[in-house]
């Protein structure tokens, strides 16, 4: 606002989205992997977005295919859960990028690492976040970053690309790591740092929740209730003058 038009910084105020921490809280992962039928034992790299371009679901894979290179990466145990649903530019965009995805993971030999799930409800997700080890925002841009906000509240570290919303909805190092957009090998780290260390995944993921309480509509109402009243305790004096 300040760059393209000029506004006065001193009058925006900018208020977060909100996340309903009633159905986004952390469920024990067994539970959650129980709820859903997936291995109690294996280690799950989850995406949730729309299929589409913009949200770097092949740096996902190649990073994954850097992973299954790696001797050090235990294949046997490793699951990528992709969750993804329609964009607005329709069902015919999401079968092309759908195809065009599962083309990659076959040409990086990645096929019995990745599941593509569909689209799933809101009260699914929360046990796929539970269940997860690492959840994976690797968008080109995000004005916000939901996914990543519902993640932490469910108390799932997150890896996300260092674009728009999400450079301020992830704290690096804290709740999860950021990572360059369009950048496989340092994704293809982080996701193995979190992986290979059960202390740090569980620390990150206990920060996580704390940080994402601040994000609840409650919260959030209260800081809208709050502008308005600013804005309100400004205007009177002005309105009481000119009434006089």
């Amino acid at each position: 606002m300040v760059w393209l038009y000029g506004a006065d910084a001193a009058k925006i105020v900018v208020v977060p989205c909100g996340v309903d921490l009633s159905l986004f809280r952390p469920v024990p992962q067994d539970e959650a992997r129980q709820m859903l039928g997936l291995p109690a034992g294996r280690r799950v790299v989850l995406f949730v977005g729309r299929i589409e371009p913009l949200k770097g679901i092949d740096t996902l894979l190649r990073a994954m295919a850097i992973m299954a290179l790696d001797g050090t990466s235990k294949q046997a145990d490793l699951s990528v859960i992709i969750v993804g649903g329609a964009p607005g530019a329709g069902a015919a965009q999401v079968k092309g990028e759908l195809e065009r995805l599962q083309v990659l993971q076959a040409e990086l030999g990645i096929e019995h690492l990745v599941t593509f799930m569909g689209a799933q409800n809101q009260d699914t997700l929360v046990y796929y976040y539970s269940a997860a080890d690492v959840t994976v925002v690797p968008s080109r841009y995000e004005s916000f970053g939901m996914v990543a906000l519902e993640a932490m509240a469910c108390g799932t570290p997150v890896i996300a690309s260092k674009v728009g919303g999400l450079a301020f909805t992830v704290q690096d190092g804290q709740t999860g790591f950021l990572v360059p957009d369009r950048d496989p090998e340092l994704l293809a780290a982080k996701i193995r740092s979190l992986l290979d260390n059960d202390g740090l995944r569980h620390q990150l993921g206990g920060q996580a929740a704390h940080w994402a309480g601040r994000f609840g509509w409650p919260a959030v109402a209260d800081q809208i209730v709050g502008v308005y009243d600013r804005v309100r305790s400004a205007v009177q004096p002005l309105a009481q003058v000119c009434s006089g």
